[in-house]
């Protein structure tokens, strides 16, 4: 449009249509998208087994004028609480080991609440006979590290507070009175379609495998 017809409007419709203002990306710049910072996350969605936890931010500023537009608002992670709604523990019966990336670990208490050490735990190796092909096609940012779960290589799951019992001083899964030859089986916490089989290999007091081949017991 020509300016002399009047006032130009900031109107988005104009670049689809191609009658915009001769001035218009600089009488109407573009406005981004901005959001909030990520909440704390949630609780998990069930006690006493894999479930999900959540994470929101919400929207500052709409975007305009052809900005960028608003980028996810909400992200979804696995997680496992040890509690159940009354507050008791929850019990460790014989099954899958469920596993998580290490980094969940830099998250978990140190300490007891009376500022004593907990009990450190241990690590155990194991060579990945298996994995499901809904390992590798999870692309949300809390389930890559599933991509680096590749059979035929070691692995090293830490076993530690709170997924540790009190009681057994065991970990759901981490193949304690089981044979070398033993097949055990696993699953991802964020995806239970990612699963797979393993052998144990030896537990030691500490993991020492790469960071992508490290994990920990859920």
């Amino acid at each position: 449009m020509d300016r002399k017809f009047g006032t130009c409007y900031c109107d988005e419709a104009c670049v689809k249509t191609k009658d915009c203002c001769f001035d218009y990306f600089t009488e109407c710049p573009g406005q981004d998208c901005y959001v909030s910072d990520w909440s704390f996350w949630s609780g998990c969605a069930k006690p006493c087994q894999p479930s999900h936890r959540v994470r929101v931010r919400h929207v500052t500023q709409q975007p305009g004028n052809s900005g960028e537009p608003c980028p996810s608002l909400e992200q979804r992670a696995g997680c496992r609480e040890y509690r159940d709604h009354q507050g008791q523990q929850c019990g460790h019966n014989a099954g899958p080991a469920f596993i998580t990336s290490m980094e969940f670990s830099k998250g978990r208490a140190k300490h007891d609440q009376y500022g004593a050490p907990l009990n450190p735990g241990f690590c155990v190796e194991f060579t990945l006979e298996s994995r499901s092909p809904y390992c590798t096609i999870e692309n949300r940012p809390h389930t890559l590290w599933m991509r680096y779960v590749t059979e035929g290589f070691k692995v090293c799951v830490a076993c530690e507070p709170p997924a540790m019992s009190n009681n057994s001083g065991q970990c759901q899964g981490d193949g304690q009175g089981s044979d070398k030859e033993d097949v055990l089986h696993w699953q991802a916490v964020g995806n239970p379609r990612c699963s797979g089989t393993w052998r144990k290999i030896q537990q030691s007091k500490q993991c020492d495998c790469p960071a992508q081949h490290s994990f920990i017991f859920t």
